[in-house]
């Protein structure tokens, strides 16, 4: 299993990255919030060779407008991963599944996947929807052994001292970035190819 960290305005910009595989940052929230530290914690996962996933944490509204908004805040690079957050009681999981699809056809050269905690995945998912990939959070059971029966990717095993680690369900970083659709050889910032342009309507 490959290690890793997910991030939000929570923690610092100078997140410990020794031992670790890939990093999930919180870029956005609704249609209005944005993470004021993303933009600088994706850096510190980039200089550190790491594969980098982004995520949206949902709310009450427009799925497609929520959708749109995140991905308008992101240069998106090839392998990076994008993520709905799903912890508000006020999205459905049809919204769930809505914006897990939009998203998919706006990005559709990038892997979409869902986080969720066991007991929404048990108790509030009636499609077993997940994007390309579920990532549970699980903090209940050690990494690497969440308590779902459906397939997972990524699993949330702990949230100790402000951190929320995770494991990766890969043999090694090359099957990771072989799945995102990243370059195989790592790379540091200033050696990687110019980014894209945010994804517009």
């Amino acid at each position: 299993m490959l290690h890793g960290i997910d991030v939000s305005s929570y923690q610092s910009e100078k997140y410990p990255v020794d031992d670790i595989d890939f990093a999930f940052v919180k870029v956005t929230e609704g249609t209005s919030y944005t993470n004021p530290k993303w933009v600088a914690q994706r850096d510190r996962a980039r200089k550190a060779g790491l594969v980098v996933g982004y995520y949206h944490f949902g709310s009450g509204g427009s799925m497609t407008a929520q959708g749109d908004y995140f991905l308008g805040k992101i240069k998106l690079r090839a392998g990076d991963i994008l993520c709905f957050d799903w912890e508000s009681t006020s999205v459905t999981c049809a919204e769930k599944d809505a914006w897990l699809a939009h998203v998919k056809r706006k990005a559709p050269g990038h892997k979409v996947v869902l986080y969720c905690n066991r007991d929404y995945w048990l108790h509030r998912d009636t499609t077993s929807q997940a994007g390309d990939g579920l990532w549970i959070a699980d903090p209940e059971h050690a990494a690497g052994h969440p308590a779902v029966k459906h397939s997972w990717t990524f699993h949330q095993y702990s949230s100790a001292g402000n951190l929320d680690r995770d494991v990766a369900n890969f043999a090694d970083m090359d099957a990771l970035r072989s799945w995102a659709g990243a370059p195989k050889a790592a790379a540091e910032a200033d050696e990687a190819p110019p980014e894209g342009e945010p994804v517009s309507g």
